[in-house]
Formats: C-alpha cells, sequence, structure tokens
C-alpha cells in the first residue's frame, strides 16, 4: 500500500467508508463549478457527520499538510468551492450536517447546522410564525455554510441585511481541528475582536462553519408587488428614492431589469409570461411588506404607483392581483440568470456601485462594452435598493460561442474599471474564489492585502484551508 493510499485510509476512517467517497463517478459533480468555468480533481470526498468529525479531518490534515476544499450546496459562481486541477485536494461535504439544532421564536433565533438548506431553514422558522430573510435563485440547494462563507445577499438586502447582518454566533473548527464555540445569542456584545466576521465570507479560507445563530423576523402580515415599466435607470432611481420616502422600512425589494431579460424569460422559462401589454426598456419590480394588514401594503403600493404615474416616471404598471400572481413576478426576476443560457455564452459581472450612480454607471458601461464588441447583448439587472447589478453580457447573435468566452478577461477588465471609478466593488455577493482572485490582489491596497495574508497564516499556518482561493499563494 503507497503512502498516499494509506493517508487516505486514516480520513476515511474518521467518517466511516459508507461517508468516504472514492468512486470518481460519484465524486465527479462535486468538481465542477455551476457554470463550468472550473473542474478540479480530487481523490477523496468525505461527508462527515459531526462537528467532532470535522475536527478530526483538520487536525490530520494539519498534521500532514493535505489541503481541504470545504463545499456546501455546490451552488457559488467563482470557484471557490471547486478542488483544484492537481488531484490533491480533499473535499470536506457538508451535506450530513443538517439539523437544525434550536428554534427560538421569543428570542427570534434559530440554530442552524451548517449542512442545512436554506429552504428547510426558511421552512423551520415559518412553523413557528417566522421569518428567515434570505432569499436566492439556488435556495431549494444551497447551504447555511455556504451563504455564510460567501456572505449571500440575495433580493431581501435592502430591508434585512446579508448574511453578516443576518448571524449572531457561529460555531468553527480551525484547520488545527480546535473547535471554537461562538454560538452566541446576543444582539449586544462587544466582548473583544469579532471573531465572527472574519469566517463570515471567508469562503473556507480560515476554518470550516459548522453552525450558526441565525435572526427570524416576525411574519409580515401584508405583502404585495408590483411590476412598472420605465424609460431609464434615471427614472428608476427617482422612483426608488420615492418609494424609501413614501414605504420606509416596508420597502423590501426593488428590482431593475432591462427588457432584454423579459425577453430572454418569456422565450426561454416555461409559464413566465410578459405581465404589461407593450414593451419597455427598463422595468422595477418592487416588494412590499408590512407588520399591521394586508390593506396596509396594497394601499401603500396603490399610492407609490400612482405617484410614480403622476410624475411622470413609469409608464405601465400591474399590482399582483394573488399570491400566485406576487410568486410569478418574482419568478420571471430570479429566472433571468437561467434564461440566458439557450442564448449562448453569457460573460457575467456580479459589481455593485452607490445607489445613485447607477444610472450613469449602465450608459458608461454600456457604451464601453458595445465599442469594444459590437452586436453584444447587455442583459442587467439586479438588487437596485443597495446598488448590486448583475451585469450580464450574452454573446452577439450568431457569433462563436468558445471565441466570446476567451474574451472574458478582457470583458471583465473594461467593466470592473468603470466600476472602480464609481466607488464601487467588482464583487457584491458571489465573492472572489479562483474567478476574482488575481484582480483583487491588484485592486486593493498593498496593505489590505497584507493585513488579509497576515490573517490567513495566523489561522492556517499550514495552508491547508481551501489554498488558491481568495489569496494567492505566496
Amino acid at each position: 500500500m503507497s503512502d498516499a493510499s494509506a493517508l487516505l485510509d486514516r480520513f476515511a476512517a474518521i467518517v466511516g467508508d459508507r461517508h468516504a467517497v472514492r468512486d470518481q463517478q460519484e465524486i465527479a459533480p462535486h468538481l465542477v463549478e455551476s457554470r463550468g468555468l472550473y473542474r478540479g480533481a480530487s481523490p477523496l470526498l468525505l461527508k462527515p457527520g459531526s462537528t467532532e468529525e470535522v475536527s478530526a479531518i483538520l487536525a490530520l490534515a494539519s498534521e500532514t499538510g493535505t489541503p481541504i476544499v470545504p463545499q456546501g450546496g455546490n451552488t457559488g459562481h467563482v470557484g471557490g468551492q471547486t478542488p483544484r486541477e492537481g488531484g490533491h485536494d480533499l473535499i470536506l461535504a457538508l451535506e450530513r450536517l443538517n439539523r437544525i439544532r434550536d428554534v427560538d421564536p421569543v428570542a427570534n433565533i434559530l440554530v442552524a447546522e451548517a449542512g442545512c438548506i436554506l429552504d428547510d431553514v426558511h421552512r423551520a422558522a415559518g412553523d413557528v410564525g417566522r421569518l428567515f430573510p434570505l432569499s436566492l435563485a439556488s435556495q431549494g440547494s444551497c447551504r447555511i455554510g455556504g451563504n455564510l462563507s460567501t456572505n449571500a445577499g440575495g433580493t431581501a438586502v435592502l430591508a434585512y441585511g446579508n448574511m453578516r447582518q443576518l448571524c449572531l454566533g457561529l460555531e468553527v473548527v480551525l484547520p488545527t481541528g480546535e473547535i471554537w464555540n461562538g454560538l452566541r445569542r446576543l444582539k449586544k456584545d462587544n466582548t473583544g475582536y469579532d471573531l465572527r466576521d472574519l469566517f463570515i465570507g471567508a469562503e473556507g479560507t480560515l476554518g470550516v462553519i459548522t453552525a450558526a445563530v441565525l435572526k427570524l423576523f416576525p411574519q409580515p402580515k401584508g405583502h404585495q408587488v408590483a411590476f412598472a415599466g420605465l424609460k431609464s435607470p434615471e427614472a428608476a432611481l427617482a422612483l426608488f428614492d420615492r418609494a424609501t420616502q413614501r414605504c420606509g422600512a416596508a420597502l423590501t425589494g426593488f428590482e431593475l431589469m432591462a427588457r432584454i431579460g423579459i425577453d430572454f424569460t418569456t422565450r426561454h422559462i416555461p409559464g413566465v409570461r410578459d405581465p404589461l401589454p407593450a414593451p419597455h426598456d427598463w422595468y422595477v419590480l418592487v416588494d412590499i411588506s408590512t407588520s399591521d394588514s394586508a390593506e396596509t401594503a396594497q394601499a401603500m403600493i396603490e399610492a407609490l404607483m400612482a405617484d410614480g404615474y403622476e410624475a411622470g416616471l413609469i409608464e405601465d404598471a400591474v399590482i399582483a392581483g394573488s399570491i400566485a400572481q406576487q410568486q410569478a413576478l418574482w419568478h420571471m426576476r430570479e429566472s433571468m440568470s437561467e434564461a440566458q443560457k439557450p442564448e449562448g455564452g453569457s460573460i457575467k459581472h456580479d459589481v455593485s456601485v452607490p445607489v445613485s450612480h447607477i444610472p450613469a454607471f449602465m450608459e458608461e458601461a454600456g457604451q464601453a462594452v458595445l465599442a469594444a464588441m459590437p452586436g453584444a447583448r447587455i442583459c442587467a439587472f439586479g438588487h437596485m435598493g443597495d446598488g448590486n447589478i448583475h451585469y450580464n453580457i450574452s454573446q452577439p447573435v450568431g457569433a462563436d460561442k468558445q471565441a466570446f468566452l476567451a474574451r472574458w478577461r478582457e470583458i471583465n477588465a473594461i467593466v470592473h474599471a468603470i466600476v472602480l471609478a464609481h466607488g464601487g466593488s467588482i464583487s457584491a455577493e458571489h465573492g472572489i474564489g479562483q474567478l476574482k482572485r488575481d484582480e483583487l490582489a491588484v485592486i486593493r491596497d498593498g496593505i489590505e492585502i497584507e493585513l488579509m495574508r497576515r490573517v490567513k497564516q495566523a489561522f492556517d499556518p499550514a495552508g491547508i484551508m481551501n489554498p488558491g482561493k481568495v489569496l494567492a499563494a505566496t
């Protein structure tokens, strides 16, 4: 028996042969990220069933210098959960850590293990009359550990914040195998450094999150959705300003979409239809949630739409007449990325700019992209309320897909330069992973990168945790 094989046996013994997968066909779905940009290799997939098993795995990995790649639902878009090509990384799949440990509706908290699927957390909260507000298109398969590791945002950040704001405490296994029990349930706790925030958004490079204390909220008693056609992002921004003044905390979503996104979804997503009788250049989806009654939500959204009409901002609009219609409007918005796939290659950008800069960014980026790539189809949509725009570009009609995708870095550089000029970020909610690792090193100040390296070295001196992600090897 070779030394390498004997080492794999030692790892397998920790979880048991049933949960140590060596069959390459079974491992294969874990080796490629959702967009197919990265494909790696691994000799072993480990599925621990407890925090203690995770601890034993990382202790052995640190002892032997074995690289470990944590993986949740494998829904990430930047290759952060994908093993490298060399075939030496072991995959640590957290799907068996899927217990809801506690739900306390009085304190408005829920303790979930990292392998819990987001939809299951929604249901557990709903069962006690509470809401966990993180909402993502992948919520039927993404897992809480991955949501935390990427500091996921989604469509409700405007009202509730991203995962940093939705988490009170963590349980984390350090690369050494030590377990940090930070499952605190306190909203106020100023006792030293906030270690929790180091691990949230670290993409598994500092340790493995195994459980979290999540914030819950009262279920809204009133909910309403409207869909409006407008002339421009400038009109959308003006309507957003009116919405924040009129609706305040009841404004729980404000999504911006270009016409081409509606074309793609009605063409390729079964059951989706254009809610308005005539096309418009731009659209917004407005979501209102109120704490008192459905009548209040209805009155509020009707008043906002009327205000938008009178101000000349809205050209046409529809207000959902049922829960099914509310869901249909959201389904159309959440299907836009999927609807691009039948149109050929798509170059993606997950960026954010200050909300007031969105119209200028859209104009400048559109001109620059079309100058570099005539015929490109810009499918921009996203969370206007928090400045996060998914600036996706579909290939020109009839273009060669591979030739188009070969220009990914070139087009990224064009768009990201405009983002940075507006004081924005090249990664709003998807993370850095492998895709933006080298770019991060260029755009951040030297001292900031150096501080990140010091943190990485302090937590992971053996360099075993998700190597090659976020920070390049030195």
